[in-house]
């Protein structure tokens, strides 16, 4: 524990295919770090808490627990939404009124955020063909990683993936691979398909002027680049957005209402 005796604010964001941890002592992050969910959520949570108690934290630590597989933290004080978490965590972030598109593996959501509050939310959880997962089970068909996928795509011309279900448009992605296209069109295609869905979802849910990304593809440039496209307008980053959620964990275990700052490195 720090010499100065403060409780760790823990925030914990076990989302379907990454979780996400981030601690915080006052109104300072000092420590984030992210592990691959794997099929059980409670193997993962124990994993977590095993870090935790590598670097001292659980010592002296008030924890909450959000995303998909909250329940499964049993040592956290309090488990909390995503959409309160992820508002919470964006305008931490970026200090704004705005909308939040948060694409995560399972789901994708638009959240309004105004004067600090959640006004509104939308959330797709029906199918993943407009999420991360769509994109990195077609990047496995493609026998490529996932930074590999993102460069193929921007070196190709997108070939139409139309399907709504990720099922037949994965159809659709080996139909391509079967009649010999090139893997950068189809890597092309997948990440336009992406950006479509995302984006009409955005039109449909009367997204505002300022919207921010964040989750699992806020890491990559090239997709954010072609959803500004889609969207007609700039859409926003920050390098901590994939942790938006569990800093909003974080500030809610710590009843905070912003952050001074992000120290780790």
């Amino acid at each position: 524990m720090m010499a100065d005796g403060q409780e760790y604010y823990v925030g914990i964001d076990i989302g379907s295919t990454a979780s996400k941890t981030v601690i915080m002592q006052g109104e300072k992050v000092i420590d984030a770090f992210t592990l691959p969910t794997g099929w059980n959520g409670r193997e993962i949570s124990e994993l977590i808490y095993s870090k935790l108690q590598e670097k001292g934290y659980q010592k002296a630590m008030r924890c909450i627990a959000t995303g998909y597989g909250r329940v499964c933290v049993d040592y956290a004080d309090k488990v909390v939404t995503e959409i309160t978490c992820h508002g919470r965590g964006a305008w931490a972030l970026f200090g704004k009124n705005c909308t939040v598109i948060d694409i995560g593996g399972q789901d994708t959501k638009m959240i309004n955020i105004e004067n600090g509050q959640v006004r509104d939310f939308l959330m797709n959880d029906k199918c993943a063909a407009g999420t991360g997962k769509f994109i990195e089970v077609m990047a496995t068909r493609l026998g490529a990683g996932l930074e590999e996928m993102y460069e193929l795509a921007r070196n190709g011309q997108p070939l139409a993936i139309s399907s709504m279900c990720t099922v037949f448009a994965e159809s659709e992605v080996i139909s391509h691979i079967g009649a010999g296209k090139k893997r950068e069109d189809i890597a092309a295609g997948v990440i336009e398909s992406v950006a479509n869905r995302v984006a009409g979802m955005a039109n449909r849910f009367g997204a505002g002027d300022t919207i921010v990304l964040t989750g699992g593809l806020s890491v990559s440039p090239y997709f954010i680049e072609i959803l500004s496209k889609k969207l007609g307008k700039d859409v926003d980053c920050h390098p901590f957005a994939r942790y938006a959620g569990a800093l909003g964990a974080a500030m809610s275990a710590g009843r905070l209402k912003r952050v001074e700052c992000i120290d780790i490195e």
